[in-house]
């Protein structure tokens, strides 16, 4: 269920999105100061509880996210009941936007989140006499699809201790970006949506991250792990 955050809280008006600790990350960066009321006038401030959905496969697409807070899961049913993960959103990732009438993939929250939610058409709307937010939306598609290829060739031919060493190398580089400790690196997913990520069982998830602790190459503490061999680790990410 989608909370929208009450008008006259600070999350919620125009100096608040000034003073956003992500805005440099986001979209919203190529806005000026005016645009960026103009953004607020027409955006809803949101929350979502943890397994809460920001919107569903198949539903009508009428909203577009700008995520400010938490993590964001998004993923496909298959046909025969599986779940692909496609990704992670973090802070300053946008995402919902649909090609078609209808929303392409599933995304729910993996723990608390707000957003900004943007509606389908007065966005498209706002952002036409906008070539900067457009030319860096169009930057973010980019990096979407350099991404999903990498992810590609992760799934085809790495071993499972490679998936899950570029795995946590590529989460620690993300949360870096957005000025997240990393010296433990936070895993606010499941065993399961690791899995489901990497192509990979969750006992097999399991039985790997057991074994690189054991071998003294990371350590898992609550919450997440920590890399006690930092180079080995590098290393079997990039083979």
């Amino acid at each position: 269920m989608c909370h929208r955050i009450p008008p006259g809280h600070p999350d919620n008006e125009p100096a608040g999105c000034l003073l956003c600790a992500i805005r440099s990350l986001s979209i919203c960066d190529a806005l000026d100061e005016s645009e960026l009321r103009e953004l607020v006038r027409l955006s809803q401030r949101v929350r979502f509880g943890s397994k809460e959905p920001l919107f569903s496969e198949g539903d009508q697409s009428d909203a577009s996210f700008n995520v400010s807070e938490g993590t964001v899961r998004l993923y496909k049913l298959l046909p025969d009941g599986r779940r692909q993960i496609i990704g992670f959103a973090l802070p300053g990732d946008f995402i919902g936007v649909a090609t078609g009438i209808r929303y392409g993939l599933s995304a729910d929250a993996v723990e608390p989140v707000r957003a900004c939610r943007l509606p389908k058409e007065p966005f498209s709307r706002f952002i036409e006499s906008k070539p900067r937010m457009l030319q860096r939306m169009n930057d973010f598609a980019r990096n979407e699809l350099v991404l999903a290829q990498n992810h590609m060739v992760s799934l085809g031919r790495r071993s499972a201790e490679e998936k899950i060493a570029a795995f946590l190398i590529g989460w620690r580089d993300r949360l870096e970006r957005i000025g997240r400790s990393t010296k433990t690196i936070h895993l606010p997913m499941s065993r399961q949506d690791i899995a489901d990520y990497l192509g990979l069982t969750v006992e097999t998830v399991s039985r790997t991250l057991t074994r690189l602790e054991r071998e003294n190459t990371i350590l898992i503490v609550p919450g997440g792990v920590r890399l006690i061999n930092l180079g080995r680790v590098e290393a079997l990410a990039v083979a």
